[in-house]
């Protein structure tokens, strides 16, 4: 997606359709401002970044140093239950430590996937088909409880775990719908890049045109997940197979030296920080 003005898609996507806009209080000691970055076209860079270190690291990790995928699972999920804990006692965005966390959920999402795919042989239509539903009732269980499914509004303690479980739910959705994909069609790597990035493009027009901005905020959440999967996969898959025969470790280096260098630069900047406060969870329905 395209860089927006700071705010902008705060004022678009606060809310649905019949939802009032909330108000944002003033500073006090119980308010944690909102948790998550702007939408700047670092996030989507970053993001791309991460799906493709999820599916090459956990690649290599698997395949390459033999963990197996049962072992390379329980060991990330160990990971990223330490990096939430981190990032759930913060009161602010915070780079490197959101970051991390959307890393390690990428990994964790991919091998969910990949443990029902080549572990349990679990057929890709299946996979696809069950984590639309947990999303979507995922989705609905926050909306019911929050009324809001806006980004620009994980300002407590609940909203932020519902945020994170959608994010796990996504990446994991994102693997199967992109494996599927590929299974059915029988593109190579580099041809098969241009679906989803097609995808996301006409999600950005239909946007730009008007549509729900909350909607296509996460409609382009998903699509990300495969784009990165096929970006890591066509640099890291044998000639033969159609990609450039890079193997794991180097790409995924590469990649997480690129998520480095930018999350210094916004540590540095500030570019993408929202500062706009926001009720604590003390005051928020428990």
């Amino acid at each position: 997606m395209a860089p927006v003005r700071s705010g902008e898609w705060h004022n678009r996507a606060v809310t649905l359709p019949g939802m009032t806009t909330q108000t944002t209080p003033p500073i006090t000691r119980g308010t944690m401002l909102n948790k998550v970055p702007e939408i700047t076209v670092y996030f989507w860079v970053i993001k791309i970044l991460c799906t493709s270190v999820g599916e090459s690291f956990a690649d290599y990790i698997n395949e390459t140093l033999g963990f197996g995928l049962l072992n390379t699972a329980v060991l990330f999920g160990v990971a990223l239950v330490a990096a939430l804990v981190v990032q759930f006692r913060t009161r602010r965005y915070t780079p490197w430590i959101y970051w991390l966390t959307v890393v390690l959920v990428s990994v964790e999402g991919t091998l969910l996937t990949d443990n029902l795919t080549d572990g349990h042989n679990v057929p890709l239509w299946i996979s696809s088909t069950v984590f639309s539903v947990l999303l979507a009732t995922v989705f609905a269980a926050w909306w019911v409880r929050e009324r809001t499914l806006s980004i620009h509004t994980v300002n407590t303690r609940s909203r932020e775990g519902w945020y994170w479980l959608t994010v796990l739910v996504t990446f994991a959705l994102g693997t199967a719908l992109g494996d599927w994909t590929v299974e059915l069609t029988g593109w190579t790597p580099g041809v098969s890049i241009l679906l989803p990035l097609g995808l996301i493009a006409l999600t950005f027009i239909a946007w730009r045109s008007g549509a729900n901005a909350v909607a296509a905020f996460w409609v382009a959440f998903v699509l990300t997940r495969p784009l990165g999967a096929n970006i890591g996969d066509y640099l890291s898959l044998d000639k033969p197979e159609g990609g450039l025969g890079l193997g794991t470790l180097w790409p995924s280096l590469g990649f997480l030296a690129a998520i480095l260098a930018v999350v210094v630069y916004l540590s540095a900047t500030s570019v993408d920080r929202t500062e706009a406060p926001m009720p604590s969870d003390t005051d928020a329905v428990a």
